[in-house]
């Protein structure tokens, strides 16, 4: 089996890292605040229920961005928050008859579940807005001095027309925005647009003291909050879905900046909309699917790869079909990781035209760098790395024994490609809870010794017990090979 090598000297510095960046429209070369270090907040899950596959694809695309940062040598703190105080938190705790924290505490766990199966590697920082009420009851302390809020009984609202920059990442004016928006109707509010930054106490409510009596946060000024107490004043990267650019994000750069006077973000990232079978999923079209569903019939990997073959910023159409073709083109990955590994390899004179492919795929592997660098560009990379898999099938295809140069760059490509992007995944399996490398070879062992004493029961009775634990046997002339098979990850 063939071990996964981080090739950090390799690929760092290859080119330049360009990003879209939503608040210019442009496409602009990544130059992070401090050199080196890359301060990268995402917009995490509302605990109430577990996480729909929407919510996936920002979770997995930005989780393979950050992984490449890594890999080009960025030191990367990466936050992803939680939502665990809000309407729907507390409404839905009402409903199950338990409080507001237990409520969270079980979907946090879920979501933990569901995003480990789908290879999303945890944050660096994980807060909760609950666990954070001094640091915003102190943001909003600081946008009142600043004269961009006003409190309304026992409400504090930020006042939209006394920050001119509102509106520039939606490129939209006040007029604009408020014909445009559902607004919460409100006679509190100066203006339409006006949103809470802290909510009165309500009966039977959590709340907790404030200057301006018990209540809660906005859900708003949470992420600003949270964000600049780890990231400090300026973020380098804020991304989430593009349904939250307005009110959301909009207000989060409206309340930090008001408070400090700084940039509060360099470059805003968006995904596109996942589509359900070419509708948007909605609970009452009956074509909401959450992630946990999804596995239950796909493959963790394949959804991965699923959510990396399109551009991230462009829309996407989650079908059965779809998702077919993607679990496919993950065991044609595995195939190939799996048949590189099981090769027989010649370490002597390499001929010219072994050279050659050697050469074709170091040159797929830097137009593979080369895609992720313009605008993270994964389904431009991905097709450079399914045309590696192309050279190195046919090569072993034709080759009876494959050169050591050859695998070497071979393997070196697919695990760049696998720990950056997370579409093979057969490290992934074992940290699932499949059985080791080890196990599995003295297994094998064992039952190839079974064969040769013609005992056939204990060697079908060994294949039986390793394909209940998702080993597949092929027996060939060169000896035994095994793979690990591709089935969905069902929860128990």
């Amino acid at each position: 089996m063939l071990s996964f090598v981080t090739h950090h000297l390799e690929v760092a510095l290859l080119s330049e890292i360009f990003l879209y960046n939503d608040l210019r429209r442009q496409k602009e070369p990544f130059e992070p605040l401090v050199k080196g270090r890359v301060g990268f907040y995402t917009c995490g899950p509302t605990v109430y229920d577990y996480f729909h596959i929407g919510n996936a694809r920002p979770f997995i695309v930005f989780d393979a961005l950050r992984r490449f940062l890594e890999h080009k040598g960025f030191e990367v703190i990466y936050v992803q928050n939680f939502t665990d105080i809000d309407d729907k938190m507390i409404n839905r705790a009402a409903e199950l008859g338990i409080s507001v924290g237990e409520l969270a505490d079980r979907f946090i766990e879920a979501y933990y579940e569901d995003a480990d199966a789908l290879g999303i590697r945890r944050p660096t920082v994980a807060p909760k807005a609950t666990e954070h009420i001094p640091e915003i009851i102190s943001l909003v302390e600081r946008i009142l001095e600043r004269g961009h809020a006003y409190i309304a009984g026992k409400d504090v609202f930020f006042d939209v027309q006394s920050f001119k920059d509102y509106g520039k990442l939606s490129r939209q004016t006040l007029e604009d925005l408020q014909s445009g928006a559902r607004v919460e109707v409100n006679p509190l509010k100066r203006h339409p647009l006006d949103f809470v930054l802290w909510k009165a106490e309500k009966p039977g409510e959590p709340s907790w003291d404030s200057p301006w009596g018990k209540g809660r946060p906005g859900w708003h000024v949470e992420c600003s909050a949270m964000s600049m107490k780890y990231l400090g004043d300026t973020l380098d990267i804020h991304a989430g879905g593009s349904d939250l650019v307005f009110p959301h994000h909009e207000n989060e750069i409206a309340q930090a900046e008001a408070a400090t006077g700084k940039p509060f973000v360099r470059y805003w990232i968006h995904n596109g909309y996942l589509m359900i079978n070419d509708e948007k999923m909605s609970k009452s079209l009956g074509n909401f699917l959450t992630a946990r569903n999804a596995r239950e019939h796909f493959h963790p990997v394949a959804i991965r790869l699923f959510m990396l073959s399109a551009h991230y910023r462009s829309p996407i159409n989650f079908s059965p079909d779809n998702l077919s073709q993607a679990q496919a083109g993950v065991e044609r990955l595995r195939n190939c990781w799996y048949d590189l590994a099981h090769s027989a390899v010649d370490s002597t004179n390499e001929k010219q035209d072994r050279n050659e492919k050697v050469q074709a795929i170091e040159t797929a592997r830097r137009r593979f760098d080369e895609s992720l660098c313009d605008d993270f560009n994964t389904a431009g990379a991905l097709g450079f790395l399914f045309e590696a898999v192309r050279i190195i099938n046919q090569t072993i295809a034709e080759e009876r024994v494959i050169h050591e140069g050859f695998r070497k760059a071979a393997t070196g490509f697919l695990s760049y490609a696998d720990e950056v992007l997370g579409i093979i995944g057969t490290q992934a399996d074992s940290a699932a809870g499949g059985p080791g490398e080890e196990n599995i070879l003295t297994l094998i062992e064992e039952r190839n010794a079974a064969r040769k004493r013609k005992d056939f029961a204990k060697a079908d009775a060994i294949r039986d017990e390793l394909a209940s634990m998702g080993i597949i046997l092929e027996d060939t002339p060169e000896g035994t090979r095994w793979k690990r098979a591709l089935k969905p990850h069902h929860n128990a």
